[in-house]
């Protein structure tokens, strides 16, 4: 059982909302998760500026506190739109609070905007506060501890919600050189807010083969609008390596830190574009809203990280789907803090203090440039036309808004401060200025220098029936290195043979707090995924491999002396675990041999050091780059040659059917020409047939006519031959023209032409028998 003192509890006050639309017919209900439990608060009326006044607790001792802070166990409010009538409820959008930024002194409640929220045309916002106390009431668990109670009346908070206009704005004093944020009289405090963009990687992604660059040298840039001044950064030449310093942009604002934090809590996300002339190639949304939750007593509020830039929507469905790890990313630091306080960047807490950034795990930057070396002041003057609703003209740089490179910034702030404390500062100062492998931090004194090394001995067991051309590749942000480490080059794995692997050793330098290393290796494991290589297809995952890292914690430790000769502690674990299937069934395709080893070389020293595998991981990921680019533009020759082999087999059945064509009215024309031919000899021949049907008519009347005198004076001996004579050629000149008719195939014996001269042969032939 936990001790009476540490038992807590969490409690979340629900004050009153604004910017809601009046609805006369709903109630509003904002509804608490955390841990599995949900509350309520009761309903209220849906206008302009509801009045919750709930607080909602929730009870538990602290060692669970600190698990769900390593777990970023978040507190999930959803506000719910409820009709009166049918009690039916419908979600308006909600609110997540992080756990971590609960702390036991209380806090002045802030603004949280509704996500996803319904009324788009309204900014709908809770007033919120989250504080831990200490549980004095009760012993142990109550057992109505998660009941709702009315919250007690809040001092200040009416005041200050009172003072605040429905919009607010930055408003440029230029004499004095500042933006106003808020009323003059009560807003008095002076801050700076810059915006550093720091590094940039994979940004060929955002090329298509169809995108026609600018032909003009103006070269690549990054763009983006503070507080409306156009930021335009010092342009690059080389996407595939982009190498460009960092640079940085402030703007000095009066304001008081509630209204500021308003003010940020209601501003869309900063755009930052990547340019080239005068198009877009790609954009990334930086949100403010993070600077709005943090107390900036003592220090500055810091949001950064790597973040991904998206391709226009007229071109990124265009472009192919590419996985995580080659994303295009840019990395950008937003930094809020007060004037007159040394700016403190991002700083890694001890256990049970977690830091209150966007950002992923920092690496170490490299050391100041030489003075000739260091980045150049960017320029204002030009900007791009293409980002969305950009001014009409680039305006000239106002005294408030200055861009510099961070160590000229640095040294320019810590003016104020004592001459030799000031040189020491700018210097340390110069130190944390931010590298283009990762984002900035400053390192604690209690951080420890690490070495973790990995070497991926050997695959087996191959449980496929096919061999694979095994390639290994895998990535741990929290080394500091975003680029995929690979084994190269491809080895042949067949079933129940063991290979080892090539170039699989790597390591890494990095430093980390103690407590920290602990939570991440207990918390994320390291995933090695294993890819078969194709030629002829796409790379195919096979399967993924996770290593425990927390088991290497475990591992006894020995003693060694440093490369420095300082004494230092390693572990080195060596295990074989099994590679799963990635996709279908979790089932064992191989098993993979692998050695890690963790150094502990002691306290970082004022030495700096750089999280990568030194010169090898950036050789490699060059590599990769370059390699890509070759594929893709193999993939657009291969295109081209399909489409070209498409073309000529389209054309060649274009001009078949073209010769299939020709050939079918050739055939058409000669039918009807023998078609015409026939009809031309049918006419001849039936002109030959009336006139033989004339002449045999004409034979018949005369043979009427000397029928008569015949019989009476008998036969006379003179003529006869004569007749018989002609008898016979009438009869020979009929067989011939029956004999050609049917000799053209058009007639048959049933034709009437045919019949016709078959009975005048017949009677010729009886003719000729009575003579």
């Amino acid at each position: 059982m936990s001790s009476k003192t540490d038992q807590l509890l969490v409690v979340v006050s629900i004050l009153e909302g604004r910017h809601f639309p009046k609805s006369l017919h709903h109630s509003l209900v904002v509804q608490a998760k955390f841990d599995g439990e949900q509350l309520d608060t009761d309903p209220v009326d849906h206008r302009d500026q509801p009045q919750f006044c709930t607080e909602l607790a929730w009870e538990l001792d602290r060692r669970t506190l600190h698990q769900h802070r390593l777990q970023r166990t978040p507190i999930k409010l959803q506000c719910f739109a409820v009709d009166i009538v049918t009690k039916a409820r419908e979600c308006v959008g909600y609110i997540v609070l992080d756990l971590r930024s609960a702390q036991e002194v209380k806090q002045e409640p802030r603004w949280c905007p509704l996500l996803s929220s319904k009324y788009t045309k309204q900014r709908p916002a809770i007033l919120i506060s989250m504080v831990l106390e200490n549980d004095t009431k009760h012993p142990g668990p109550s057992p109505d501890r998660f009941k709702a109670k009315k919250a007690p009346p809040r001092q200040g908070s009416p005041a200050v919600t009172e003072l605040l206009p429905e919009t607010l704005d930055a408003v440029l004093i230029q004499d004095q050189g500042y933006h106003q944020i808020g009323p003059p009289d009560h807003c008095a405090d002076m801050f700076v807010l810059s915006v550093t963009v720091a590094f940039a990687t994979k940004l060929e992604q955002l090329i298509s083969s169809t995108v026609k660059l600018s032909a003009e040298a103006s070269g690549f840039f990054f763009y983006y609008a503070l507080l409306g001044n156009d930021i335009t950064s010092e342009p690059f030449y080389n996407l595939l390596s982009p190498a460009f310093e960092p640079e940085r942009a402030s703007v000095r604002i009066r304001s008081s830190k509630q209204v500021l934090q308003t003010f940020l809590a209601q501003q869309p996300s900063l755009q930052i574009h990547l340019c080239c002339g005068n198009h877009s190639l790609g954009s990334a949304e930086v949100s403010l809203s993070p600077l709005s939750s943090v107390e900036l007593e003592g220090k500055g509020a810091t949001v950064e990280g790597a973040f991904i830039l998206q391709p226009p929507k007229r071109t990124k469905q265009k472009l192919p789907a590419v996985p995580a790890d080659l994303q295009p990313t840019i990395g950008v630091a937003v930094t809020l803090r007060r004037e007159e306080i040394t700016p403190q960047l991002l700083e890694e807490k001890e256990a049970g203090d977690e830091p209150r950034t966007a950002s992923a795990p920092p690496s170490i930057p490299p050391s100041l440039p030489p003075a000739d070396q260091r980045p150049r002041t960017s320029s204002l003057a030009r900007r791009p036309p293409d980002p969305p609703s950009p001014p009409p003209d680039p305006p000239s740089p106002p005294p408030a808004s200055h861009t510099e490179s961070e160590a000229e910034s640095l040294q320019e702030e810590l003016h104020h401060g004592k001459g030799q404390d000031q040189a020491e500062a700018a210097a340390e100062g110069g130190a944390s200025s931010v590298s283009v492998s990762g984002p900035k931090v400053s390192i604690p004194a209690s951080a420890h220098h690490y070495c973790f090394s990995l070497d991926l001995r050997s695959l087996g067991n191959l449980s496929l029936t096919h061999p694979i051309a095994a390639t290994l590749r895998y990535s741990y942000h929290f080394f500091g290195s975003a680029a995929p480490i690979m084994t190269n080059p491809p080895v042949e794995v067949q079933r129940n043979m063991e290979v080892f692997l090539p170039q699989s050793y790597c390591a890494f330098d990095f430093a980390a707090l103690p407590q920290q290393l602990q939570d991440t290796f207990l918390r994320l494991p390291l995933v090695v995924e294993v890819w078969h290589r194709d030629s002829n297809s796409r790379d195919q995952q096979i399967g993924a491999a996770s290593i425990q890292l927390s088991r290497l914690l475990s591992a006894d430790k020995t003693r060694s002396l440093g490369s420095t000769g300082e004494p230092c502690w390693r572990q080195t674990h060596q295990d074989r675990i099994p590679v799963l299937r990635t996709h279908g069934p979790s089932e064992k395709v191989a098993e993979l041999c692998y050695v890690s080893t963790l150094e502990d070389l002691g306290l970082v020293k004022a030495k700096e050091i750089i999280i990568s595998d030194s010169s090898q991981v950036e050789l490699e990921r060059k590599l990769e780059s370059t390699t890509k680019s070759k594929l893709h533009y193999k993939q657009q020759w291969g295109r081209a040659l399909k489409e070209l082999a498409r073309f000529k087999q389209r054309e060649q059945e274009n001009a078949m059917n073209r010769l299939k064509k020709q050939q079918a009215e050739l055939e058409a024309m000669r039918l009807r020409y023998l078609a015409n031919e026939e009809k031309d000899t049918v006419r001849t021949e039936r002109q030959e047939l009336d006139s033989i049907r004339n002449e045999l008519n004409r034979m018949k009347q005369q043979e009427e006519r000397l029928g008569p005198a015949s019989s009476t004076s008998g036969p006379a001996p003179g003529p006869a031959p004569a007749f018989n004579e002609s008898a016979e050629e009438h009869l020979s000149r009929l067989l011939e023209e029956r004999d050609t008719l049917l000799r053209t195939g058009v007639y048959t014996h049933e034709d009437r032409i045919i019949a016709e001269l078959n009975r005048q042969i017949q009677h010729a032939m009886t003719e000729r028998g009575q003579h």
